[in-house]
């Protein structure tokens, strides 16, 4: 029962029954950081970190009652002995129904984190548990969700992509740490070590700063990361990274903005959308060689209010941007607007070239309002990138394309795919009615983008002209 129990759902039902006691707000630190009480003491002895006697699980039965008090005391003595837990332990199980509290203490008693489970080290077993709690947490938070996790499979394409065999690996609004994780997961996949890679980050929303402490400990990663907001203060101002992954708030119209600032080296980003401000605080944390990966709406491909055209025209000059991903719809649950991948590096392989790829008619529905990006359609876009970065790309009509700056220019510096990649060759003869109607669809809305981008040109020549 110990390996499969949270796979059939029984520990999140379970956990899910605090929610009418427990500050919407601070849910998952409850449950997460009982889970982590539980692995650690289990695998104290065997495992990285201490348990001092009086703070195991063994000691919390809830007959004996004041179990959240109990909790709160142990909490605080697994922080006290295991300084790199230190501020990340949640102290709050005071606060929660005492009845419920004690069912779910009794519950996750049932499971063992062992040395190993099963045929697989006790750490990798809770690291399942662990995603797999974050995953049902954004999908019952929904927007705010969004917060602190990022989709798996858009985690992965980034980290195939990027391919961080060793280096400094960086995330400048680290969420609960998923890419760390995953950037970990492909070094020890490609026969690695754990200390090929030095993790450093930062996150301004403290609870999820937390989450993210807290996952660094679950899989044992150490790291650097700090609780601060990248725009009013750079944590790592010194910092040269090999690696950036990053997904950033959407459009954020609120954040702080120094004009003076010198990470505007491309122009000064709007006050009322923080887009190009991420983007161009990621480059600037580029070592000489370094690389990143950045999930973005997609209204940073053609966007040209505010001076965002210009700012991105001068990105693609200074030959940094190395490839864009439209992604299909639907893969972020917690949020409706649709989104791409920006790929940057200050060594390309291919200088004065972009490799365009359209993936919006890639992935799996699992229900009705979710996609999934599959390890096939992981596996077809970071190898269309690699042969690209190889010198081996050929055009795939539909697909993928590689663009010269020419042929950006001719397109006003716009890095939406769809105009590059062209219709895919096939035979529709046979195409079923559903799917049809969807490609015409976004051939249509094609049409429309590019139709609004020459009224905007037409309107810009005419206000020359007028004025």
């Amino acid at each position: 029962m110990d390996d499969v129990l949270w796979k059939d759902d029984v520990l999140w039902k379970a956990a899910d029954k605090l929610r009418g006691s427990v500050d919407a707000a601070q849910y998952r630190d409850f449950v997460l950081g009982l889970v982590f009480l539980k692995y650690v003491s289990d695998s104290s002895g065997e495992g990285a970190f201490r348990v001092p006697d009086g703070a195991r699980w063994a000691d919390l039965s809830p007959a004996a009652g004041g179990i959240g008090e109990r909790v709160d005391a142990a909490m605080g003595a697994v922080m006290r002995a295991n300084p790199s837990l230190d501020g990340v332990l949640p102290q709050i199980f005071t606060r929660v129904d005492q009845r419920r509290l004690g069912g779910l203490v009794e519950l996750i008693g049932q499971v063992r984190f062992g040395a190993e489970v099963g045929a697989r080290p006790a750490r990798d077993v809770l690291g399942e548990v662990y995603e797999y709690f974050l995953e049902k947490f954004a999908r019952a938070e929904g927007r705010r969700g969004g917060e602190f996790y990022t989709p798996a499979g858009v985690v992965r394409l980034l980290v195939e992509v990027l391919e961080p065999f060793r280096g400094r690996v960086y995330d400048p609004c680290c969420g609960s740490g998923g890419m760390f994780v995953q950037a970990e997961r492909f070094v020890l996949s490609h026969r690695g070590r754990p200390d090929d890679i030095a993790v450093y980050g930062q996150e301004a929303n403290e609870r999820t700063w937390r989450l993210a402490r807290m996952n660094l400990a679950v899989h044992e990663i150490a790291g650097d990361v700090r609780r601060s907001d990248a725009f009013y203060e750079d944590a790592h101002p010194e910092l040269a990274a090999d690696h950036v992954l990053a997904n950033p708030p959407f459009n954020m119209s609120d954040w702080y903005r120094d004009p003076g600032d010198p990470r505007w080296r491309y122009g000064l980003p709007p006050a009322g959308n923080a887009n190009f401000a991420w983007i161009q605080h990621i480059v600037a944390k580029l070592g000489p060689q370094g690389r990143a990966g950045v999930v973005m709406a997609n209204g940073s491909m053609s966007s040209r209010q505010s001076g965002e055209g210009e700012i991105r025209a001068a990105l693609v000059e200074a030959d940094l941007v190395s490839c864009v991903v439209a992604l299909p719809d639907r893969l972020f649950r917690t949020t409706p607007i649709p989104a791409c991948l920006w790929f940057f590096d200050r060594r390309k392989s291919v200088p004065g070239e972009v490799l365009f790829v359209d993936a919006r008619d890639m992935g799996t529905m699992v229900d009705r309002t979710e996609r999934i990006l599959t390890a096939d359609d992981v596996a077809r876009i970071a190898g269309a990138y690699r042969a690209w970065r190889d010198r081996g790309h050929s055009d795939v009509p539909g697909f993928s394309h590689a663009a010269g700056l020419d042929e950006i220019r001719s397109h006003d510096h716009v890095l939406t795919p769809g105009r590059y990649v062209g219709a895919a060759e096939a035979d529709r003869g046979d195409e079923p009615a559903a799917d049809r109607v969807e490609r015409l669809a976004k051939e249509l809305l094609t049409h429309l983008e590019e139709s609004a981008r020459l009224d905007q040109v037409v309107r810009d020549e005419l206000g020359r002209f007028s004025g």
